[in-house]
Order: C-alpha cells, then structure tokens, then sequence
C-alpha cells in the first residue's frame, strides 16, 4: 500500500521519474506496475534492494518493505551511497535502529525518515502556531488517533509484535515523532496502559494468534517539562475526524482536526466570561489528496526529500528523528506489558 502510494506521489513531483522497483514478492511488484500505467514499460523490477543498488539506474530510493526486512534492506543502498527515503518505524529494535543511524551518518547519500504526519497541511500549520507562540508557552500536548483495525498485508506481517516492533512503534512512531517536534524536547518517562481487546481476537496464522495492541492510553513527560499524552483507538473507524490534536499553553489552547482541516484558537477569558474561540479550515491541493491516503501528506514530504536530494533544502526528518521515535515506542511496549513507568535512561538515552 505504502510503495503504491509512494508511486502514485512521484508520478506527480516534478523533476522524479521512477526507473526502477524492487520487490520479492511478484504480487506486490504487479501492483506496483498497475500504479506506474502506461510508464510501467520503461521500469526495470529487481527481486532485492542489493540488485537495485548494483543497477547503477538510481539516485534515490524510497524504502517501503515490512518494517522488520529495513535493516537488510538498507544496507546495500549505503554500501552503494545512495539517497534514501525510509518509511517508518525506522526499525522494529533499538539495536537495528541506532545501526541505521550510524551507516546514515557514513553514507554520502542523504538519508529521511518518513514520517508523514508531520506534512499535513492542517496538521503543519498547527505547528507552526505553537512554535510561533500562539498559545503563549505550550505546556500540554494531546493526541487522538481514533481510526480503523490494521489492514491485511502481504504475509500478514503486520499481526505480529515481532515483525512491526508492536503497535506502539509500528503505528504511534509518528505521535511520538510528532511529540519531539512540537514539544522540541526529548522524552524523560513514559506510561502506556494499552491492550488487545476488540481487533484480530479470532484470527490465527499457521498457528500463531496476533499480539498486537488495538488500544491505548500513553503519558510522555519530557525534559522540559512539558506533558504529552497519546489516545489511541483502532476499533473506531466510525469517528468523523480521525486525529485531533490539542496543545495548551499558558495563554490558549489550540486545537486541530484532520481530516476536517479546522485549527481552532481558545484564548483564555477568565471565569464565566465570554468564549473567544476563532476557527479557520486548512485546505490541502486536491492533487496531493488523490494521490494518497495520508491527507496529503506524502506529497508535500516528497517536495521537501527532492529538494533535499538536489541540495535545494535540509533533511527535515533525520536517521536520529527516527530512532527517537521508535524508542519512546519501544517504552511505551515495555510499559505496556509490564504495567509500569519507564524511564528512557533504561533504554540508554
């Protein structure tokens, strides 16, 4: 799903022509090829990323492959100094991410962790509120996923706390990320009270009964004293507004709801006096909607790793972003299970 919308954002960034795709899996290599259209000729498909890198036909790579094949995935694209973009989680452990870390660091190439959330226009310019001081100074940060079960993958790789790092690092890596890049600070503890409870309860595989977490609550203290809490819920594809993110701060509170595009501004007034709140609707290009399901998102993060590429902009989301966010997931999975606080100098940071 992810290489097919990752596809269908090139085929509509200026100055990217995809010359390649590279999958071992030949359904998912058909589905790309469906994706490409009539473009798909002049596409040359390899069984691995090693074959890809040896080809000598690209520049730059968008890594899209279950999170737990990332590691072997990169490592002949560094050996080959390529650019690479690579989906979230940025690895399924601590020890493989803090690995990509440093053969980033070495490479020639760029390297971005792709964390689309923070590229969605409602979702950018709250940020861009709260870091402009809109709310005076921000104290509390919450976040609300309220969305659908985990969609039937390739093998399916993504029941398993095994192959994805668990749900914490798998899907809340980016409110994690999002957390670091609003609060602009590093996590001191977290606490996650989650559990699986509704999804996947009657499914097994050759055997094997799915381990992922459907729901949870999660605390982040970080070291600036600032709050952050995830609310997340899997079994609610009913809800109008799948994220709705709140930051409150010593002058306001500030809320944004996705996809309805609405940042909504409440200035503190004092007991029982007269609510001031104002509202505004972010709208997104109707090009970058069609072309995924991130709101947008993956469209304009492209923007951004093309420039980059070109030397015409930063790396906005570094090998370090992603090994931040899949360590507070990776706390919040021992919370999780072991009912408990736990502190971010366990993990060694």
């Amino acid at each position: 799903m992810m290489g097919v919308e990752h596809l269908n954002n090139l085929a509509v960034t200026p100055g990217a022509v995809v010359t390649a795709i590279a999958d071992p899996v030949e359904t998912s290599l058909g589905w790309a090829r469906d994706a490409l259209g009539s473009k798909a000729d002049g596409v040359t498909a390899f069984a691995d990323s090693a074959a890809l890198a040896a080809s000598g036909l690209v520049d730059a790579v968008i890594v899209a492959s279950p999170n737990n094949t990332h590691r072997d995935v990169l490592a002949p694209l560094f050996d080959a100094g390529l650019h690479i973009l690579c989906e979230k989680p940025l690895a399924t452990t601590i020890p493989d991410a803090r690995w990509i870390v440093d053969r980033a660091a070495q490479s020639p190439g760029i390297f971005w962790t792709a964390m689309e959330y923070r590229y969605m226009p409602p979702a950018a310019a709250f940020i861009d509120q709260v870091h402009g001081g809109r709310i005076g100074a921000l104290k509390m940060l919450s976040i609300r996923e309220h969305r659908f079960p985990f969609l039937v993958k390739v093998g399916d790789w993504n029941r398993f706390a095994e192959n994805t790092g668990g749900t914490m690092v798998e899907k809340c890596c980016h409110f994690f990320d999002l957390m670091r890049f609003i609060t602009r600070s590093e996590a001191v503890r977290v606490y996650c009270s989650g559990g699986m409870d509704v999804n996947h309860l009657d499914e097994a595989y050759d055997g094997k009964r799915p381990d992922i977490i459907d729901n949870s609550y999660t605390t982040v203290d970080f070291a600036n004293g600032v709050r952050a809490m995830l609310d997340l819920s899997m079994f609610a594809d009913g809800a109008e507004n799948q994220e709705e993110i709140t930051a409150v701060g010593s002058d306001a509170r500030l809320d944004v709801l996705i996809p309805e595009g609405r940042i909504v501004h409440s200035p503190r007034v004092g007991f029982m006096n007269p609510k001031q709140a104002t509202s505004e609707v972010i709208g997104v290009d109707e090009t970058a909607l069609k072309a995924g399901s991130h709101h947008g998102s993956t469209f304009y993060e492209h923007q951004r790793f093309n420039a980059a590429v070109r030397g015409a902009g930063p790396v906005e989301v570094s090998a370090q972003d992603g090994l931040m966010a899949v360590a507070i997931g990776t706390a919040a999975e021992i919370s999780a299970r072991e009912h408990r606080v736990v502190a971010m100098t366990e993990l060694g940071f």
